[in-house]
């Protein structure tokens, strides 16, 4: 059998034949693939950037956040419960906002302390039924929860900022 030599191309004028390797003893000769132009369409504008390409889906960042903020909040309000030391949110949390928790959970004991037979139920068995998210800019996103506990419902409004690809919740404010 004959080897064939593909030819290369350069858009539509035949170039020279593109030499094949002589055969060695046991190894049997590569070909070189024929080159041909890019074809780009009308539709294809070059190459996708990195951002874009390595960027989740809106649904599965919207699914990331709804899940940042479902655990932020569970650990918020066990926090105020006294069930979580606050330095677990340490890393979720900015400055600010773990600053103002700290207080409100230290203010939470001190009214406790008065009177237990109220706020023992406070803050007790509290589970989060829904979380909704939206996007503010690809960056930012704000995040509502509803909590139960045994006494009453509350609202719960988170602020995510994506720091260094980790998000991070800026604001959070406990109804």
């Amino acid at each position: 059998m004959t080897a064939v030599t593909p030819l290369r191309r350069a858009g539509n004028a035949v170039l020279e034949p593109v030499p094949a390797e002589p055969a060695r003893a046991g190894v049997a000769p590569i070909r070189p693939e024929p080159t041909r132009p890019r074809e780009t369409g009308p539709t294809q504008t070059g190459p996708v950037p990195a951002r874009l390409a390595l960027a989740p889906a809106p649904d599965d960042e919207a699914r990331e956040i709804c899940a940042i903020t479902r655990a932020t909040v569970q650990a918020a309000i066990e926090v105020l419960a006294g069930t979580r030391p606050i330095h677990q949110l340490a890393r979720r949390l900015d400055q600010r906002c773990l600053t103002v928790l700290q207080h409100r959970a230290a203010l939470t004991r001190r009214v406790a302390a008065r009177s237990p037979r109220k706020m023992g139920l406070l803050h007790r068995n509290a589970s989060v039924r829904s979380v909704r998210a939206c996007g503010v800019t690809p960056d930012v996103y704000e995040a509502s929860a509803v909590v139960i506990d045994e006494l009453r419902v509350r609202a719960v409004a988170v602020r995510l900022e994506r720091s260094k690809n980790i998000w991070r919740v800026t604001a959070l404010e406990i109804g």
